[in-house]
């Protein structure tokens, strides 16, 4: 999350795998993420900067992180797939009804 907040495009490529993919549902899409980005230099590109708001978050048992408006509500859930020690799926959920129940805890970074 450090890595994108504050622009770090080579750390931000360290961890991620070569071959990453990261996927926006409809919702996401909708609000103005790529529905498919592809490659850890073009994924890094999307992300350096862009997280400044995102957070570090358990999301139903499973570490992710979470873009919340400042009432706390969900407004984009982020998932990670991680092998070997580096990202190689990142998939955004912003469907209102899916984010409706979703439980969520932050987490210190």
């Amino acid at each position: 999350m450090a890595a994108s907040r504050h622009g770090d495009f080579g750390e931000l490529l360290a961890l991620l795998d070569p071959d990453v993919v990261m996927r926006a549902d409809d919702a996401a899409v909708r609000a103005g993420a790529s529905a498919e980005v592809v490659g850890a230099r073009a994924v890094a590109k999307t992300l350096s900067g862009r997280a400044r708001e995102a957070r570090l978050a358990m999301l139903g048992g499973v570490v992710g992180a979470m873009w919340a408006s400042d009432d706390g509500r969900p407004r984009v859930a982020f998932d990670f797939t991680i092998v070997n020690g580096r990202i190689t799926e990142i998939s955004l959920h912003a469907e209102p009804a899916e984010l409706q129940g979703l439980e969520w805890t932050e987490l210190s970074e």
